[in-house]
């Protein structure tokens, strides 16, 4: 390998341009190619001078690069995947890591009997936000966890539903297209969830899927949780909107959309509010209270540096197949626990 990193790009889709131009930005990458079967795709890769397969195969083939950045659809993270460790080649699949759980403990096997490292591109991982958050919590500060909020509180528009009608069908809803983030947060946070429970309503927007969620978690620690979820809410109490780490959205900086509680303080996150018991822990007594610090870092690409790293070898992917696919079973176990009314334990999705 040269010292700049050949990638090629599979998928050119919003979340593909976002990498494209983080890897042109940056010295460690060179944007060696995308494949994508589109004319948009085409078109796209002409107006960055660089070559263009309608198929990833045939790129792969014809390129032999030294990584490949998977932002396709979800249903072809496995397939794509799997083509790139058939030549050995490491890859960073955008979240999530797969469409079924029988497709991602597909690629598990295949990742862990081929050796080429695969990384998930669970970008909040890279947050510095997150780490001072799990750092904080980690030291003991708040105690044993006893309760976590969240939100996920958000409008979006009817152009984005208009412009792609299958958002408002099953297989589409805040369910299975914005919980995988929220729930690989809540993992960093508080660790594994064991058990969920939901409820959902289409009242505002009509839609065959859910617009609104009402969830209960179980974490392994004994902790409980509640997280509020809505695409119809008009809300800044988002983790795009709080956290100010893609432009793309309106930016609250008052607002925290996660509340971490212990048995001796509480983390709002991501503002960072610490408050933290003084004395006895008691509702009678006043409590320290402090913010912290983080530094403003894009999360995409801090994960690219990982990346480069991970592709020669000198680090172990941050999300791995197997860590990404315990996300995805959360998600999964949500969906079906509002499917049934019934509280569902996360180990028992079917893989």
């Amino acid at each position: 390998m040269t010292d700049r990193l050949r990638l090629l790009l599979a998928g050119a889709g919003s979340i593909g341009r976002a990498h494209a131009e983080r890897v042109r930005a940056g010295d460690e990458f060179e944007l060696a190619g995308i494949a994508d079967p589109s004319t948009a795709g085409a078109a796209y890769a002409a107006s960055l001078g660089v070559p263009h397969w309608p198929d990833l195969d045939a790129a792969l083939d014809a390129l032999k690069p030294d990584g490949v950045i998977l932002a396709t659809p979800n249903t072809l993270h496995v397939p794509g995947a799997l083509a790139c460790l058939a030549r050995g080649t490491p890859v960073l699949i955008e979240k999530p890591v797969a469409d079924t759980l029988e497709q991602a403990w597909r690629l598990v096997d295949a990742v862990e009997r081929s050796g080429v490292p695969v990384l998930v591109g669970h970008h909040r991982r890279h947050s510095a936000v997150m780490a001072a958050a799990r750092d904080v919590i980690a030291a003991g500060e708040l105690g044993r966890l006893v309760a976590v909020q969240g939100s996920a509180l958000f409008r979006k528009p009817a152009s984005y539903f208009s412009e792609a009608p299958w958002r408002r069908e099953p297989g589409a809803g805040p369910i299975l297209i914005n919980m995988v983030h929220e729930v690989d947060n809540l993992r960093m946070l508080a660790g594994e969830i064991d058990e969920v429970q939901a409820i959902t309503s289409n009242a505002r927007r009509g839609h065959e899927v859910e617009d609104t969620v009402s969830i209960a978690l179980r974490f392994a620690t004994g902790a409980l949780g509640g997280f509020m979820l809505s695409d119809a809410a008009a809300s800044t109490r988002s983790w795009e909107q709080t956290s100010g780490e893609n432009p793309t959205y309106a930016h609250d900086a008052r607002e925290a959309c996660y509340l971490v509680s212990g048995e001796r303080g509480t983390l709002a996150v991501p503002t960072l509010r610490l408050q933290t018991v003084v004395r006895e822990p008691s509702w009678f007594e006043p409590m320290a209270e402090r913010t912290l610090v983080a530094p403003h870092v894009d999360p995409l690409q801090r994960q690219l540096r990982h990346f480069a790293a991970v592709i020669r070898r000198t680090e172990a992917p941050l999300v791995s197949v197997r860590d990404a696919t315990r996300t995805l079973q959360v998600t999964l176990a949500i969906a079906q626990a509002a499917a049934s009314g019934r509280p569902v334990r996360c180990d028992n999705i079917a893989h």
